[in-house]
């Protein structure tokens, strides 16, 4: 009796859940996009910059050069310690690789969620019933692993630029 009645409140909170997960899944979307974009716009600042911040290097000058975001960083804390840097770098990226692994969990908390209903509707024989939910099921899943595609990528490239950068500094201070 008491397992039934947990089992039943378990199965309604879950359906509650679906709403918010799927506007999730749509708010992460339009990040991932918005990322995306931002993604770009960087790597076309870094792209125009990268002979400035080269012979930068190679003069050893810390200068203030657009897109380069951990270098920029050194430059306007100059006495900021490696791992202030490398706290920066992380900051930086930590929104995106939250997205890259939160979306597909949404995706399987929205796949789930419908199968109970699906799986009820199979019991009953009701055909249309098992399509409808297994549509936001699948939908769910797909919208997620886009999500993390659209953020993976941009994470791992800023990761290795900003990886550079911090070999860069160091550098630089060795040279200081």
């Amino acid at each position: 009796m008491i397992i039934a009645t947990i089992e039943n409140l378990m199965a309604n909170v879950a359906d509650v859940l679906m709403t918010p997960v799927l506007l999730m899944i749509l708010a992460m979307f339009v990040y991932a996009l918005y990322a995306a974009g931002r993604f770009v716009a960087l790597w076309l600042l870094r792209r125009r910059n990268t002979v400035a911040y080269r012979l930068a290097l190679r003069q050893g000058r810390a200068e203030w050069l657009p897109g380069y975001q951990v270098h920029n960083y050194f430059v306007r804390h100059p006495t900021a310690c490696e791992d202030e840097l490398e706290v920066f770098a992380l900051k930086k990226l930590e929104t995106l690789r939250m997205a890259t692994r939160i979306a597909p969990m949404l995706g399987l908390i929205a796949t789930m969620i419908p199968m109970g209903p699906a799986l009820r509707a199979l019991a009953d024989g009701n055909i249309q019933g098992i399509s409808e939910n297994l549509i936001i099921a699948f939908a769910a899943v797909i919208w997620g692993l886009v999500i993390a595609t659209l953020t993976f990528w941009p994470a791992s490239v800023k990761k290795r630029w900003f990886a550079a950068e911090l070999i860069n500094i160091r550098k630089l201070k060795e040279l200081a």
